[in-house]
């Protein structure tokens, strides 16, 4: 139990130590009002920004204790602190003599608005990426969390070790980076991490690797820090966003405004407030102060030199540190509910926890415009062979930020610790679950089979596995066997698949199955690849088929966003009710199909990291979009039928920045020939054939009709589109935030010679087919409510039959 505490207390590091807080407020002494983003620093090395009130808080370990304000145009002030009897402290400043080269202001703020509506006009002029064909340049990267304590422990044996040893003598966690950028108009930016290491690891996380830390500029729509996005204080919507004022203005070669922005709409849209330094002559970025204060208080800065044979402004170092605000936010680096530090107070008054992420970037080696070949097929973040294995030398010749004491003693300490509680296996188990299986010695298990319940088995207990890299790296096995209760037969399937290209991932594979698929569904083979922990509407499903398969495909990512796979099957079908199709005056119950397949999967405006496993996707865009072709052949084989069929769906999601989305998926099929029942459409229905709204309550389905009754419809021609509109959380406590979301679905189709279908009865969807309704989701432990009505050309008789309510079901790992 004890590792049990201590491995979690690694994780998230809950601060509980001694600290001194000083607060106080930045005052201009000759008009007593407040001044924004004032400079506040120790002799410890620690600091802060005063908030746009003149507010400032700020840590120390002990007394006496020096204190350094400055604000530009106003005269440093020094003060030192000896006793912690003081509940907020009060600078005034002094306005300098000497001053700066005037300009005139408006009381309300038009021409601070008039230059930044300039600026962005200017932005094509001023942002690399839109002035210049190509640059390159390298960056080090350091980034850490840590804790500041001030007691101190005299053990040294990291198996037992005090989590308080960890924080004075080391960092929580610790990263260093060294990467290449290269860029080229048209083809976008690439990031080559040249060399990497972190504490307590001797191979990379790479899900660490992939998070957006910062952005690199802040010419773009939108500003990113740890992967949460806030409007951009020179975009399109700048003005919309935000209120500017000048505050003043600097002397020297390039002189530049001094203009303060801070949100207009702070309560509807993520946003920033800061400073920017705005050279007078192009309005181009010089340096830029950016804060968020809420859960977390977050404070960015960029720094930019001059280049004056392009006259451009070029980055040259920025920085972004985290510590605790009101809230107890997690900074998740890992994937899944391992984090690497909980920034925040195990209560809102408790001024004593302190956890602190600082990232800090030098760029260097910068090259304007120089000669770059850049490939179509690259993935946006690549790693060298060599980046985990560098040695020291290297290291020394790169890095800018001097390593301390401090850092030196996090790698080897930390790492005992990992080994000892076994902590990278604790994150391979989170990843992978979140693929859908667990891993264990040479096998990961398949989640998808241990226990299931539907109404034709009842309840199906089963076992897969597939082997992992432990095994092999280019050769796999993997199985299942199920058994279900109703119909008390077994159903396995075993396969196997040979990695031919590690480059692109190319697997062979051959795969045997004796299982059933439910009649009318239509399976898009790159889909494997997306797995859901809980697929509720599988409970529902009473039309199955049963089917003996062999078949082979070959899966190849031909370029980071585009993957494919092509497949040729073998199968035996047997109805499992009374169903015949009728061709030629034969009426069919059992068949064989012979097939051949090609799927394709395209995210085009995605980001990939490559790394040795292959691609995994950081950033994800959209649309995306999947396609899929399907060939029977009559006489192959001995198979029984000749058709073609054709899927594709597209999937398209806006993320506002006020926290609200918007989604569509919108989704195509056509099957001709010879097609029978069990290979046609259905529209994904989830309506239990039951008499009353009660009978059929269950679990919704991410993405099917929930008043559409099962095998009510079947189409050959199908065409469906569902939109789903979801508010900002409603923030409850700090624990219960749950979504409401506004969902409308269409499905229109048809279907060809209805009489070939015997022993059932259905309908088509020609007249079009339209249900509305409301979720509210994440209410408890990832459950919420649904209801759905059904209205349109086959709205029914009976008000109650239109009706659906239900669990739904929403957890994110």
């Amino acid at each position: 139990m004890r590792n049990i505490l201590l491995c979690l207390s690694f994780l998230t590091p809950f601060l509980l130590c001694s600290q001194i807080n000083i607060s106080g407020k930045i005052i201009d002494q000759s008009t007593n009002n407040p001044l924004p983003f004032a400079t506040i620093k120790t002799n410890h090395s620690d600091y802060a920004l005063s908030d746009s009130t003149g507010e400032f808080s700020i840590h120390c370990q002990e007394l006496p204790l020096k204190i350094t304000v400055s604000y530009i145009g106003y005269i440093t002030k020094n003060l030192t602190i000896a006793s912690a009897d003081i509940d907020k402290i009060e600078f005034y400043l002094t306005p300098k003599t000497e001053k700066l080269d005037p300009i005139e202001i408006d009381s309300d703020g038009n021409i601070a608005s008039k230059i930044i509506r300039k600026a962005i006009r200017k932005r094509p002029l001023n942002n690399p990426k839109s002035k210049l064909n190509s640059y390159s340049y390298k960056t080090y990267n350091k980034f850490k969390i840590t804790g500041k304590n001030k007691g101190k422990l005299e053990s040294k044996d990291t198996a037992d070790v005090d989590i308080e040893h960890i924080f004075n003598e080391t960092h929580s966690f610790l990263s260093e980076k060294i990467s290449e950028y290269q860029y080229l108009k048209n083809k976008g930016e690439k990031e080559t991490i040249l060399a990497t290491r972190m504490t307590g690891f001797e191979e990379p996380v790479y899900n660490v690797l992939g998070i957006k830390i910062q952005s690199n500029t802040l010419y773009e729509e939108d500003y990113t820090i740890l992967d949460n996005k806030y409007a951009g204080p020179l975009s399109k919507r700048a003005i919309k966003n935000y209120y500017f004022k000048i505050l003043d203005t600097t002397k020297g070669k390039r002189p530049a405004y001094v203009i303060l922005f801070q949100p207009r709409r702070s309560k509807r849209v993520a946003s920033l407030e800061g400073v920017l330094y705005l050279d007078m002559e192009t309005l181009a970025i010089q340096k830029a102060i950016a804060e968020v204060r809420g859960e977390l208080n977050i404070m960015a800065t960029h720094n930019y030199h001059y280049y004056e044979e392009q006259n451009l402004w070029f980055p040259s170092n920025q920085e972004v540190s985290i510590q605790s605000g009101k809230g107890r936010q997690k900074v998740a680096l890992f994937g899944g509910r391992i984090s690497i530090g909980r920034l925040g107070n195990t209560k809102k008054t408790s001024k004593e926890n302190n956890g602190f992420l600082i990232s800090k970037t030098d760029y260097f080696d910068i090259t304007l415009n120089p000669p770059i070949q850049l490939s179509a097929k690259r993935a946006a973040i690549e790693i060298h062979p060599e980046a985990s294995n560098r040695p020291d030398t290297y290291w020394e010749q790169y890095r800018t930020s001097e390593i301390t004491e401090k850092d030196e003693n996090s790698f080897p300490v930390i790492a005992d610790i990992v080994k000892k509680q076994n902590i990278e296996h604790k994150i391979r188990v989170i990843q992978n679950f979140n693929l859908g299986y667990y891993p264990l010695s040479i096998i990961n298990f398949d989640l998808t089979y241990p226990i299931k319940y539907n109404n034709y088995e009842g309840l199906r207990l089963g076992i897969g596995m597939l082997s992992n890299e432990k095994l092999s790296k280019r050769f796999r096995i993997e199985g299942y066997l199920t058994y279900g209760f109703r119909d008390n037969a077994f159903k396995y399937g075993v396969g196997t698949g040979i990695l031919l290209n590690k480059d692109a991932r190319t697997w062979l594979n051959f795969n045997y199955t004796d299982d059933l698929s439910e009649v009318g569904s239509f399976l898009y083979l790159t889909d494997r690849r997306v797995y859901s922990l809980f697929e509720p509407r599988l409970v529902n499903i009473d039309f199955y088929y049963k089917h003996q398969t062999w078949s082979s495909s070959l899966q190849y990512q031909i370029l980071p966003k585009l993957l494919s796979e092509a497949q040729i099957s073998l199968g035996d079908i047997y109805q499992t009710g009374g169903y015949r199709y009728v061709k030629n005056n034969i009426a069919h119950s059992s068949y064989k199909l012979a097939e051949s397949t090609i799927a394709i999967r395209w995210s085009p405006f995605s980001e990939f990291l490559k790394t040795p496993d292959g691609y995994r996707e950081v950033q994800e865009g959209f649309p995306k979009i999947t396609a899929q072709y399907t060939q029977a052949y009559k006489g192959v084989l001995n198979s029984d039928f000749q058709y073609a069929k054709f899927g594709i769906k597209a999937e398209y999601t806006i993320n506002r920045l006020n926290e609200s989305s918007t989604s569509f998926l919108l989704e195509g099929n056509l099957a001709s020939g010879d097609v029978p029942l069990t290979h046609l459409y259905h529209a994904y229905p989830n309506a239990p054939t039951k008499e009353t709204i009660m009978q059929r309550f269950s679990v919704a389905g991410r993405s099917s009709f929930e008043t559409m009754y099962f095998s009510e419809f079947f189409s050959n021609k199908l065409a469906s589109l569902q939109i789903r509109h979801t508010l900002k959380p409603f923030k409850i406590t700090s624990w219960l935030k749950p979504e409401l979301s506004f969902i409308n679905r269409y499905a229109i189709g048809d279907v060809d010679n209805i009489e070939d279908h015997q022993g059932i009865e259905f309908k088509s969807l020609k007249h079009g087919y339209q249900e509305s309704g409301i979720e509210i989701n994440k209410l408890f432990a990832g459950f919420g409510l649904s209801f759905s009505y059904r209205y349109g050309a086959y709205h029914l008789p009976n008000f109650g039959d239109n009706i659906a309510f239900k669990f739904t079901f929403y957890l994110k790992l």
